[in-house]
């Protein structure tokens, strides 16, 4: 267990194709916020960014907004890490608005091959984060119990009634952006117990400006109070909180399971009907399931197709864990 503090995980002297590079990594961290049960916090870790993206998000703090008034907007961008936040934050954005609607359809018209990819991307995850764990003690043990404990609790609660007063949607980003940067926990899935999923998603989806101000100004007040949190956990606590994040991770496969029976309908505010609670299923019990309590409308289980996606998911993840070790500089590779 790792208790001495250190500095931020800041890396100098980076080049223009290293900032595309994260890039890319935040076009992946974004495509997995966008599913409910996926988390980028996830990705991050895979990728090798997680430390210095959580400590670049706590250094937007008084200190740096001094500097900036001080020393001008050269020195306060310096010392926010700017470069990589910006170039993060592109790709990630660039992968929502443009995944939004593509992920948004399948999930509605295929449900059990999206989930079952994303089922194996979640196995690989928690396995190649373990692997930021040198040595495992009954502390790191206890963790990821407790971890995988409470991400399960969450996944069985019960979705809340939509609310699109302003306030709420404030609300709903400063809590929901708290999960999307906890590997395991998807921000996306927080929204859906807060009933605000769909509604952010269309939002995202139609440009309604105002209602993704008032969202974005929320998630950036609750991301940077909940990095400094995060920060002192991981320069203090290094290996109990990965290994809490790892057991999320875990507890969160229950959300992810591939065969679904909707239990309770609703209609959003279009008019069309929505799952509003579902039950997990075996896939061999799904063919006797009446259509009609199935999204997409067919109890046809695709077992055979459903492995070889979660097989695909799996080997996504350790092939992007095996490119990004051997493209990262060696001060930023994970141990």
């Amino acid at each position: 267990m790792n208790t001495s503090p250190n500095p931020p995980a800041f890396v100098p002297n980076r080049r223009l194709k290293d900032y595309a590079g994260i890039t890319l990594r935040g076009v992946a961290m974004g495509a997995a916020d966008v599913v409910p049960g996926v988390s980028g916090g996830t990705i991050a870790i895979i990728a090798g960014i997680y430390e210095e993206l959580i400590d670049s998000l706590k250094a937007i703090n008084p200190t740096s907004l001094r500097r900036l008034f001080s020393e001008g907007p050269l020195a306060f961008w310096a010392a926010i890490n700017g470069n990589f936040l910006l170039a993060l934050i592109l790709g990630i954005g660039a992968s929502i608005f443009s995944l939004a609607k593509l992920i948004h359809g399948l999930l509605e018209s295929q449900p059990i091959l999206v989930w079952s990819f994303f089922f194996g991307l979640v196995i690989a995850s928690a396995f190649f984060v373990a692997r930021h764990i040198p040595r495992w003690t009954p502390g790191e043990v206890i963790a990821l119990v407790l971890g995988t404990v409470a991400s399960y609790v969450i996944t069985v609660l019960t979705p809340g009634e939509p609310n699109t007063a302003y306030w709420f949607v404030f609300v709903s980003a400063v809590i929901a952006i708290c999960a999307m940067i906890l590997p395991g926990i998807s921000g996306s899935f927080i929204l859906v117990l807060l009933g605000m999923y769909k509604y952010i998603l269309s939002a995202v989806s139609e440009f309604q400006f105002t209602v993704l101000f008032v969202f974005a100004a929320g998630a950036a007040i609750g991301l940077i109070a909940f990095s400094n949190l995060l920060s002192w956990l991981l320069h203090r606590y290094h290996d109990l909180t990965i290994a809490t994040l790892i057991g999320v991770m875990i507890g969160s496969l229950n959300k992810v399971w591939p065969w679904k029976q909707v239990i309770a309908w609703e209609f959003d505010r279009h008019g069309q009907r929505v799952p509003a609670l579902e039950s997990n299923v075996w896939p061999w019990s799904y063919p006797d399931l009446p259509a009609a309590d199935l999204i997409g409308g067919s109890n046809e289980p695709h077992l055979a197709l459903a492995l070889v996606l979660a097989l695909a998911g799996f080997l996504a993840v350790a092939a992007f864990e095996w490119f990004t070790r051997r493209r990262l500089p060696a001060t930023e590779r994970a141990p």
